[in-house]
C-alpha cells in the first residue's frame, strides 16, 4: 500500500474542506521538492548508519529513487 505524502494530504484536505484547488504547476513543484527531501533523507540515513548492505541484513538493497517510488508513487 502506497503512502500519501504530506503535500498530497494537504492538497486533499484543502480541496475537501474549502474547495481550494492548486494549479498543476504549483502542486507538481511542491511534490518534486518533497520528493527531493525524501530522497536526501534516505541517502543521509543510509550514509549515517542504516547499512542494509551488510551481509547479515535481511533487507534488500535499493536506491533512494527506488525507495521513493515504492513508498509514495501510486
Amino acid at each position: 500500500m502506497k503512502q500519501e505524502t504530506p503535500v498530497e494530504w494537504l492538497t486533499n484536505e484543502l480541496k475537501n474542506q474549502f474547495g481550494f484547488v492548486f494549479s498543476n504547476n504549483i502542486l507538481e513543484k511542491a511534490l518534486e521538492m518533497e520528493k527531493e527531501h525524501i530522497i536526501e533523507a534516505y541517502i543521509e540515513g543510509k550514509t549515517n548508519g542504516m547499512d542494509i548492505s551488510h551481509p547479515l541484513s535481511l533487507t534488500k538493497e535499493i536506491s533512494a529513487e527506488q525507495y521513493y517510488n515504492e513508498t509514495y508513487k501510486k
